[in-house]
């Protein structure tokens, strides 16, 4: 207690929803027990927690009305204090990697108290391997991967958000914080035996640059549609490229066409290629040859001969 009061800062006890390319105001209000009357020189700091546990990631420090954002918060980051005591975080045009706990830190004087939000994008977690096969991939690696579908290595929260909605999958992945896991919702001898019970498979923490997994993937919510292409006789790779091309749009990613299954129920039964070289189709409402008899995106892999149709992707 010092001046006589003690400081206390609110922020939501639940999850702030919200998507890719949105704009968010994280609340946070502080106020004094007993309440001070005098005008004080509060410094105010906002920071983003890791997944990792390493070092927090600056995002906004303010004194009164001057206020700095910091590295990709540049620009996107600044502070809302419409009313007496508020401390709220505004993020525009949300990315990817923004998701996850954000600390507002209040500080007076000697005396500092916080207090987190979660902010959560809405997405959807999906399994990748490379063109090259099975548990290729190091840390790094995995990362680039899923940067190249349009989307970032998943976290353990996001990953058991996917699980509980019927996510089952038996290849190890990496996950954001460095560690290798895998969700089973029908437990099976191969994937870690018939004895445990349904959840998240642990390898716990690996070795960034020598092990070798898939990943796990989050995409979310698309600012634009994806369509599907065909031409009677189907086409390769590269001329399915170029009708993309033509068409005004780019050939699109497998986090485009998981997005686009998950959120806008694109549901089609004709294999299309997308720009890793992979060859999937997504269905939305199952039937007959049409794969298995649940929703999902299917896959024929990454055929090095073949013409099929093409998936593009189209910003509105």
């Amino acid at each position: 207690y010092f001046n006589g009061a003690k400081l206390v800062v609110e922020t939501p006890k639940d999850p702030v929803y919200s998507s890719n390319g949105a704009n968010i105001t994280l609340p946070c209000h502080y106020h004094y027990e007993p309440d001070l009357e005098s005008k004080r020189k509060i410094r105010i700091k906002w920071s983003k927690l890791r997944d990792d546990y390493t070092k927090e990631q600056d995002v906004l420090v303010a004194i009164g009305k001057t206020y700095v954002a910091f590295g990709d918060f540049q620009g996107r980051a600044s502070l809302r204090q419409a009313g007496r005591r508020e401390a709220s975080l505004v993020v525009s045009d949300l990315r990817l990697q923004d998701d996850g706990k954000y600390r507002c830190e209040v500080i007076d004087g000697l005396e500092d108290e916080s207090n987190v939000v979660d902010l959560r994008l809405q997405g959807i977690v999906f399994p990748y391997q490379p063109p090259r096969g099975q548990y290729r991939l190091n840390f790094h690696e995995a990362e680039q991967a899923c940067r190249e579908q349009g989307a970032v290595v998943a976290t353990f929260s996001q990953l058991l958000q996917a699980w509980s909605e019927g996510l089952d999958w038996c290849n190890a992945g990496w996950l954001a914080d460095g560690t290798v896991q895998y969700p089973i919702r029908l437990p099976r001898k191969p994937c870690g035996g018939l004895h445990l019970a349904p959840g998240i498979r642990s390898y716990g923490q690996r070795h960034r640059h020598l092990h070798r997994f898939d990943v796990f993937c989050f995409s979310s919510t698309l600012r634009g549609e994806v369509v599907y292409l065909e031409r009677p006789a189907g086409m390769t790779l590269e001329e399915a490229k170029q009708a993309c091309q033509d068409a005004g749009a780019e050939i699109a990613r497998v986090g485009q066409l998981y997005a686009a299954w998950k959120f806008l129920g694109l549901d089609r039964c004709d294999a299309g290629w997308l720009a890793d070289g992979s060859v999937r189709y997504p269905i939305a409402k199952p039937r007959a040859n049409c794969g298995p008899a649940e929703p999902g995106v299917r896959t024929f892999g990454f055929p090095r001969t073949g013409r099929f149709g093409v998936f593009c992707y189209k910003e509105r």
